[in-house]
């Protein structure tokens, strides 16, 4: 059985990502996801940050994107989940679908 992870994700998004209806410039969504992880490093909740910010559905679980394993999520964002330790949050990680924060939970 592979090895599987929960985690949970802050995501914002840009105008050039698929399936975006964000009308914000690949920058400006890097500086808002460089304030978030500034908020996340003073001390705030994950899951709130979350819910607030994130434009991703599961911004409505606190980010959650519950358990799964290897190969479910797209490659950037699965080398990055399965490197982080167990609590860890990651630096900033870009995929086709914007800019991520990860939160390995489980």
């Amino acid at each position: 059985m592979s090895e599987q992870v929960q985690a949970s994700h802050i995501l914002i998004s840009h105008s050039n990502a698929p399936n975006s209806d964000k009308d914000i410039s690949n920058e400006d969504a890097l500086e808002k996801i460089t304030e978030i992880k500034e908020k996340l490093d003073s001390g705030e909740s994950f899951s709130e940050l979350a819910t607030q910010y994130s434009d991703c559905p599961s911004s409505q679980k606190g980010g959650d994107l519950g358990l799964f394993g290897k190969g479910a999520m797209v490659p950037t964002f699965d080398e990055a989940v399965f490197k982080l330790e167990m609590g860890e949050i990651s630096d900033v990680v870009e995929t086709e679908f914007g800019y991520h924060l990860i939160h390995r939970t489980a």
